[in-house]
């Protein structure tokens, strides 16, 4: 099976060693969302949970974000 023309070894791959910062991710998606519309630090929150981050890393984001 292949998507995007890599094969599964390589995808199994690159997924079984990408590293990833979710507070550095919950931080940019939080400021995205804010220069789309307003939130409150709570509704902010709930939104970045709802999206998949923690209530550790949503709380980051939202502080980040200036909130």
């Amino acid at each position: 099976m292949q998507y995007e023309q890599f094969s599964r070894v390589d995808a199994t791959f690159a997924a079984d060693h990408v590293t990833v910062d979710w507070n550095e991710q919950a931080a940019k998606k939080a400021k995205s969302y804010l220069e789309m519309t307003a939130f409150s630090r709570g509704g902010l929150i709930d939104q970045l949970r709802y999206e998949g981050f923690t209530s550790d890393q949503a709380g980051h984001g939202a502080t980040a974000a200036g909130l």
